[in-house]
């Protein structure tokens, strides 16, 4: 029967042409899927690359700020031990002045710290026991210019240098190594500015 033929025919057509759309259709949907995938897989990558760059970086700028502040930190320590060796060397430099020359220096420091009152220079062992002959007449007459008086102690005063100004109750420390102690931090600053062209603290 040709009629029926041509309609199983027919039949036969449509449904390839339909299996070609699905499969078509299918291939399409795969493709798209497929396509956005990796695009998603893509920007995934980047993403999760860029933030790894990211702390990767920030790692590294804090890496090199931690390494420029100890560089910092032993540079500052460095130059403190340098001035200090600096302002030791000068008080054996001061202790170590001949007689006349040290007890020069002793008087004009005297002359500075003298005040009006009844007062007492102590001076350590050592010292007493190279004073000069003149000293205490000097010190007395530079007393007398305050409107005061200062007497020479025979009793060693617990100092290495320099003297120590008893005024009553009130005892003042001028021992060379008082005074630097008290102005260490601008001895350090005038050395620093000496040494290395800038205050350093």
């Amino acid at each position: 029967m040709p009629g029926l033929d041509d309609i199983l025919n027919n039949i036969r057509s449509q449904q390839k042409l339909t299996e070609e759309n699905i499969l078509n259709a299918a291939r399409s949907k795969a493709y798209r899927i497929l396509a956005e995938g990796n695009q998603k897989a893509e920007e995934a990558f980047k993403e999760h690359t860029a933030k790894v760059q990211e702390r990767y970086e920030q790692g590294f700028v804090n890496a090199c700020n931690s390494i420029d502040a100890a560089n910092r930190r032993k540079l500052l320590a460095c130059r403190v031990e340098c001035i200090d060796q600096v302002i030791d060397r000068v008080l054996e430099k001061l202790c170590s002045l001949p007689d006349k020359d040290y007890f020069d220096a002793l008087l004009r420091l005297a002359e500075k710290n003298i005040r009006s009152g009844n007062g007492v220079m102590m001076l350590g062992k050592k010292d007493l026991e190279r004073v000069p002959a003149d000293l205490a007449e000097k010190l007395s007459q530079a007393a007398e210019k305050k409107g005061g008086t200062l007497v020479l102690s025979d009793e060693p005063a617990d100092i290495n240098s320099g003297f120590m100004l008893r005024y009553g109750l009130i005892t003042e420390n001028c021992s060379f190594e008082a005074i630097i102690e008290a102005e260490k931090e601008s001895i350090r600053d005038t050395i620093a500015n000496e040494l290395f062209g800038q205050v350093k603290k």
